[in-house]
């Protein structure tokens, strides 16, 4: 059963005046852009509001503003006017999205599920609370509490900022006590709060997305697997080569996370499988997630469509696969250059690729400019082909 609040309940104002929801979506990314993009197919608006005037979502939805989203009265007056608030990150303080719940604005997720989240540390303890399995971690605030917590646990370790890190911005791998002054300089010297977590030696990195309506009404994508390069999703195959015994398993872990921290609308459950079949919840992502954009055309309801039609209430769809593998790859950027890719014509010349390029206005090094998406009857010639075909588009100049 899940329990919304008096301010995640949806003003029904568009259905009395019979007119399609106005949704607004904090932060103006890749994210933001397919979720308005799902959203437009379904007939809605979509107002964005980004620090910037030139980013990804800008060209797709009915209004962009500019503005500091932790700005409350820059939120609130954005906010006029829009049916109900998501979300495309983490990175909106709690305190800025109770703002706007106070000032009578649905936000979905609530602030207090982002309070919950958006603080890794106290996520990994909400999640610990529950009783579910995460690798073991320790707040530090020196770098004689960090060796401490590697003599006790051994090398290597981690270091994690526990607020604003992605893509493996805000985490160092420390592998033994040599290495720690450079983790900690690395992470800030101190300015940020910190938190160490033993290194889980896995055989494998799991996926779930999960969906949680307003409605009461909750579904799960199929467990997928992800192939990390400098903590930066590269490649994602769906399903999962895991038995149908692990599957499970990961599914109702995920389902269990996102309860912990009484989620609603889209989230990704990040997973590690280690050797002696254990599955350890590695961390959640409060909205959208990279290792969903698979289920855009793999799926007959994209993990963008079923959030905007769980913010909303409406039913659920189908997250079942459509063929019996789906690959997708992240096109990222080689160096600094155009946000054309070379090789485009090349590769939209088969008629099985799936490109979607981001719209951002240039291309650097390790940018994430595009991805795309191959789905076929076997996995092996599917992942080839996939990989063949994302090697021919380059972001940039090395």
């Amino acid at each position: 059963m899940i329990h919304i609040s008096k301010t995640t309940i949806l003003s029904t104002n568009y259905e009395k005046e019979g007119r399609l929801p106005l949704i607004g979506i904090i932060g103006g990314g890749q994210l933001a852009r397919m979720q308005a993009q799902a959203a437009s197919r379904l007939g809605c608006q979509v107002r964005t509001l980004e620090k910037t005037a030139d980013c990804p979502a800008a060209s797709v939805v009915h209004d962009h503003k500019v503005g500091d989203w932790n700005d409350p009265d820059t939120l609130i007056e954005w906010a006029k006017g829009c049916d109900l608030i998501t979300l495309e990150n983490e990175f909106v303080e709690a305190e800025s999205l109770a703002k706007l719940e106070e000032s009578g604005f649905p936000v979905i997720p609530t602030s207090a599920t982002m309070a919950a989240v958006q603080d890794k540390w106290i996520q990994k303890q909400r999640l610990k609370e529950q009783g579910l399995p995460v690798p073991v971690f320790e707040s530090v605030s020196s770098q004689e509490c960090i060796k401490q917590f590697g003599e006790k646990l051994g090398w290597p370790l981690v270091l994690k900022k526990r607020k604003q890190g992605y893509d493996g911005k805000g985490n160092a791998t420390i592998r033994n006590p040599e290495s720690i002054q450079e983790a900690w300089s690395a992470m800030g010297s101190g300015k940020y709060p910190l938190y160490v977590e033993a290194f889980c030696p896995f055989v494998k990195e799991l996926a779930v997305m999960v969906v949680r309506s307003v409605s009461g009404d909750h579904t799960e994508y199929p467990v997928v697997e992800t192939v990390q390069k400098d903590h930066i999703c590269h490649v994602v195959t769906a399903p999962c080569s895991i038995d149908a015994a692990q599957q499970k398993k990961a599914s109702a872990l995920a389902r269990s996370a996102i309860e912990a921290v009484q989620a609603l609308g889209c989230f990704g459950v990040e997973m590690f499988l280690t050797r002696e079949g254990e599955i350890l919840i590695n961390e959640l992502a409060p909205r959208v997630h990279n290792s969903g954009h698979y289920t855009i055309e793999a799926c007959p309801c994209s993990q963008f469509e079923n959030h905007i039609r769980s913010i909303l209430g409406w039913p659920l769809g189908d997250t079942s696969l459509v063929k019996p593998a789906a690959v997708m790859i992240n096109l990222l950027g080689v160096g600094e250059g155009p946000p054309l890719p070379q090789g485009i014509n090349e590769a939209l010349q088969n008629a099985d690729v799936h490109l979607h390029i981001y719209g951002k206005s240039d291309s650097r090094k390790g940018r994430k400019m595009g991805h795309l998406t191959l789905i076929g009857d076997h996995m092996e010639e599917t992942t080839q082909k996939a990989i063949s075909l994302a090697s021919q588009l380059v972001f940039g100049n090395a």
